[in-house]
């Protein structure tokens, strides 16, 4: 029998023996706010994408994965979650998060209008605009188990992690190789990929192993290629929800309220339009970049 041992804001984890099992909800989140909606298909498509890409490079860099089960049901091999940095030959999940930017967007374009970070700081000069294409891929790191993921960098990031400057680099060049397939794959799928996240831990070696999910619409964002060729950004990822609650107001008045220290507004529904919208957004995306019929 399957034990529930976690439950995230998207994804429940059961531990089965030495493994996990992952179960994808069709909850979504933004702003670190679960949203009171459900999307139909998307745990599915989280499941079956991420598998997907875990099986396309596993030749690459070694990753958890070992079996589907079912639509959205997962087997991977199991890491020690650690409270503490560790450089002991202990298998763990690194309590970090890796970003890796390829053009200019969301919440980087956000802290450059606002003065927070330097347009010299991703290799940028004088006015910045939307969609930018980054002279070099910008690598960061965030915080991964803190109550809002806070970037993280030089010996912090080290000491958060238990990570040496050589495992950060052996983790940067991971990354860097796994998304220049998924570029490939997305071009040919007519999509522009934007950005991703992605998560390590390390082996008994201090081998990195990809973890948990990406390449799908909720960790990386995509871009319609045709409509990018012609100046225009359509999203094509979970940043359609985030644009309807900028649009609605609701990020600004969240963001107020943390930055005051005041209670946090609750999030409210999607409307059935966005559902259904996003709903058919997913699956699109998965046909595309796997090829597959959902």
């Amino acid at each position: 029998m399957d034990e529930l041992i976690s439950r995230g804001k998207v994804k429940e984890v059961y531990s089965r023996g030495e493994d996990l099992k992952f179960r994808f909800t069709d909850n979504i989140s933004v702003f670190d706010k679960v949203i009171p909606s459900s999307i139909p298909n998307k745990g599915e498509v989280l499941c079956r994408l991420s598998a997907h890409w875990l099986k396309e490079t596993e030749d690459f860099v070694h990753n958890h994965f070992i079996s589907l089960e079912g639509g959205a049901e997962m087997v991977v091999r199991r890491f020690k979650i650690i409270d503490g940095p560790t450089t002991s030959d202990t298998e763990y999940l690194v309590p970090l998060e890796f970003i890796v930017r390829h053009y200019l967007a969301g919440s980087m374009l956000d802290r450059i209008r606002k003065g927070v970070v330097d347009p010299s700081e991703v290799g940028l000069e004088g006015e910045v605009e939307m969609g930018m294409k980054l002279p070099k891929p910008y690598f960061e790191v965030t915080t991964k188990f803190e109550a809002h993921d806070r970037p993280v960098a030089g010996q912090e990031a080290l000491d958060i992690g238990g990570i040496t400057p050589e495992e950060m680099d052996r983790i940067r060049d991971a990354i860097l190789g796994i998304d220049a397939i998924v570029a490939e794959r997305a071009s040919i799928a007519g999509l522009v990929h934007v950005d991703g996240k992605k998560e390590f831990a390390l082996d008994a070696d201090r081998n990195p192993v990809l973890v948990d999910s990406f390449g799908t619409p909720d960790e990386d964002r995509f871009w319609d290629l045709a409509a990018h060729r012609e100046g225009r950004f359509v999203d094509m990822s979970k940043e359609v929800v985030r644009s309807h609650y900028r649009n609605t107001g609701y990020h600004e008045a969240l963001m107020t309220a943390r930055e005051n220290g005041a209670e946090e507004p609750p999030i409210p529904p999607l409307p059935d339009d966005i559902i259904a919208e996003v709903s058919a957004l997913y699956v699109d995306i998965f046909e595309r970049l796997t090829g597959e019929e959902f």
